[in-house]
């Protein structure tokens, strides 16, 4: 099998936080990946092992104490922060437990906001965001607040504003930790749907077995180590 374009690699991540008594507390021992795009990846783990640190870490929200990650051949550790802030925009998706959808603007105009930080007009953003709305099942939610959409309403606008500037890839932190058995299932199966239609390229964090069965590649976390 032919392998794909490398997406990210990590070589050798540290991460330590110091609690208020001084001790200081090992999150990642020396953690080493590579992600290749157009693929399913899945990070797994008992609670506490340092998944969505790492996530974290990767996509450039956290700082690492040791190491060196590159997206698309770029060392993101590298950049300030107003440059990382453009570098994520332009190439990272996210999508989190919760949505963090803004209460008083609607699917579109949620799904919208990110282009229009990147520089896109407002009428074309929102064309984009009714098309990528329609994709994920929700053309006749356009114009739904969050609080008029159900929880996996909700997750499925967050999954279109991911894709919004046409990301390298989309990190998804327990994206169905929130969700019930039925809106979980048609999550997995639109993460599927992106993938093989669009080739978006997914690292995911989960404790959901049914979503780590979709991965194609497996990464697991324990102590602080990947195996």
């Amino acid at each position: 099998m032919t392998m794909n374009e490398i997406i990210i690699e990590a070589k050798n991540i540290h991460k330590s936080f110091y609690k208020q008594n001084e001790h200081k507390l090992e999150i990642l021992k020396g953690v080493s990946l590579q992600v290749e795009s157009k693929m399913i990846s899945v990070i797994v783990g008992a609670s506490g092992a340092g998944k969505s640190t790492l996530l974290h870490i990767l996509s450039g929200l956290d700082n690492a104490d040791e190491g060196e990650v590159k997206i698309k051949g770029t060392n993101i550790f590298s950049l300030h922060d107003d440059k990382l802030s453009k570098f994520r925009n332009k190439h990272i998706g996210f999508v989190f437990q919760f949505h963090h959808l803004l209460p008083e603007f609607d699917a579109a105009e949620n799904v919208a906001i990110p282009l229009m930080i990147y520089g896109e007009t407002k009428l074309k953003a929102v064309k984009r965001a009714e098309e990528l709305l329609a994709l994920v099942g929700l053309s006749d939610r356009l114009h739904h607040k969050p609080a008029e959409l159900s929880g996996g309403e909700q997750q499925r606008v967050a999954v279109a504003r991911a894709l919004a500037n046409n990301p390298d890839i989309i990190f998804a932190d327990e994206p169905t930790g929130n969700l019930d058995s039925i809106n979980s299932e048609a999550l997995h199966n639109l993460f599927v749907k992106l993938r093989d239609e669009l080739k978006v390229t997914f690292l995911i964090v989960t404790h959901n077995p049914q979503l780590v069965g979709l991965g194609d590649k497996v990464f697991e976390m324990k102590d602080g180590k990947i195996f």
